[in-house]
């Protein structure tokens, strides 16, 4: 059987920051290789982390992707990246050697990381962040920073490869939850050197340095119901992506302690700010319709739009009937096929974060062509 590449050392760079939205890197690639042939342009409006950016890589592939989440373009940003290791580390080295002026000094913050690990975090946060223009070597030690910020704590007297007190990696508890966790079981942060556990990441990664057909500036933090988001763009031929499904509405409130190292605040911002509405079935597929125009809009002839979508439990919702009305809805495309995706551990991925006792998200393949 062969190995997922989760778990294949030469595509660790696309796991450079966990994320609990991310369908399988096989997934991309596997499309992508079926239209290889004709070079085409790729493009994910919902890019989440990167994945497809990542795959069209992999395939020397010139490829554009949008979020609204500013943690999802960061990572995804990445994925375009191309830096040699000594100089990602000397970057870091850069930030962690200034005294930062601001330090949270909350009871989340003291018992998540050790004091001087706390200090090096602030450092390398507002050392990013006073930058004048992102870098590839900048974009990198940003991703590798948001992927190593939390997570669980070593077994026994492993190394660390994370920042934080115990906490899942693909999302931040809640302040109060953590603290009381940590303080009921008397658990505290590791004292760990930040350039160590970022150099420890990094080097797992073996195209760090790998020539990119693409510019990192082709990952944009914008909303893709918006035509003015994607600019100058090259007409897309093919499009892999996967929208949120409806009533998942938390996606940067689990991430708040990321958004708090991208420049945000120290507390939850519950606000859903630049979301797909999920306040009814229609209102949702007019979105989803929105961004399928607008991609039909600047599409090639022939072009073909694959899409992974699902429906969580709670939603009560026909997840092949939102995506088919959305389509109908935007016009200019042609379902294809409609495909089982898999439940299980292959398609629950964005109902993982919800806890242990979720049901798997059905999920559906869903191929479409311009008509």
């Amino acid at each position: 059987m062969a190995t997922a590449l989760a778990y294949d050392k030469d595509f660790a760079f696309n796991a450079i920051c966990p994320y609990y939205t991310m369908f399988p890197l096989e997934f991309p690639m596997r499309l992508l290789r079926k239209h290889k042939a004709q070079t085409p342009t790729v493009y994910d409006p919902f890019c989440g982390r990167g994945t497809t950016i990542y795959a069209a890589r992999r395939l020397g592939l010139r490829s554009y992707g949008l979020d609204t989440s500013p943690i999802a373009a960061a990572i995804a940003q990445a994925k375009l990246a191309s830096a040699e290791l000594a100089k990602v580390i000397a970057l870091a080295e850069k930030c962690v050697g200034v005294t930062p002026k601001e330090v949270p000094d909350s009871p989340f913050f003291k018992r998540a990381f050790s004091r001087k690990t706390l200090l090096q975090i602030c450092s390398l946060r507002e050392g990013l962040l006073n930058e004048k223009q992102v870098t590839n070597e900048s974009a990198i030690l940003r991703a590798a920073a948001l992927g190593c910020l939390h997570g669980p704590l070593p077994i026994k007297d492993g190394t660390p490869s994370y920042f934080s007190n115990q906490m899942p990696r693909t999302f931040a508890s809640k302040p109060d939850y953590s603290v009381k966790y940590w303080r009921a079981r008397d658990m505290f942060p590791p004292k760990v050197s930040v350039l160590d556990v970022l150099t420890k990441k990094l080097k797992r990664i073996t195209d760090l340095n790998a020539k990119s057909p693409s510019r990192i500036q082709n990952v944009k933090c914008l909303d893709a119901r918006k035509a003015t988001s994607f600019g100058r763009t090259q007409s897309p031929i093919v499009t892999v992506t996967s929208p949120p499904y409806y009533g998942m509405r938390t996606y940067v409130q689990d991430q708040w302690l990321r958004m708090w190292f991208l420049g945000g605040n120290e507390e939850i911002d519950y606000e859903n700010h630049d979301q797909l509405c999920h306040g009814g079935h229609e209102r949702f597929t007019k979105d989803l319709a929105k961004v399928w125009g607008n991609i039909a809009t600047r599409a090639q002839t022939e072009a073909h739009l694959y899409v992974r979508f699902g429906s969580i439990p709670s939603a009560k919702s026909d997840a092949r009937m939102i995506l088919k009305e959305s389509l109908e809805e935007a016009g200019h495309w042609k379902l294809v096929s409609v495909r089982n995706a898999q439940t299980a551990h292959s398609g629950k991925r964005q109902a993982d974060h919800m806890g242990s006792e979720s049901d798997p998200a059905l999920e559906f393949d869903f191929h479409a062509v311009l008509s």
